[in-house]
């Protein structure tokens, strides 16, 4: 019976280390199943530019050249003072 007792304790480590590491697998499984990261990535760049007019971070005149920009349309931008 001695020589069993010496080894139970490694099994142990072994489980909790186990436990432990499932425990933190599934949390970080589940905060990234909630917060819904993974689809800012999936959007084209004219529904960024369309969110950032709605949000108000651009002006309308901006989102105009913008989106004429990536549609291909026209030039680059004139600098300003050049009209």
């Amino acid at each position: 019976m001695g020589d069993w007792d010496a080894g139970w304790w490694v099994l142990m480590v072994l489980m909790m280390v186990l436990f432990w590491g499932l425990l933190i697998a599934g949390a970080v499984w589940l905060l990234r199943s909630v917060s819904g990261g993974h689809h800012l990535h999936s959007r084209t760049p004219t529904e960024v530019l369309d969110h950032r007019l709605a949000t108000g971070d651009i002006s309308p005149e901006e989102y105009r050249q913008r989106r004429a920009t990536l549609e291909g349309e026209g030039g680059p931008p004139e600098p300003p003072g050049s009209g």
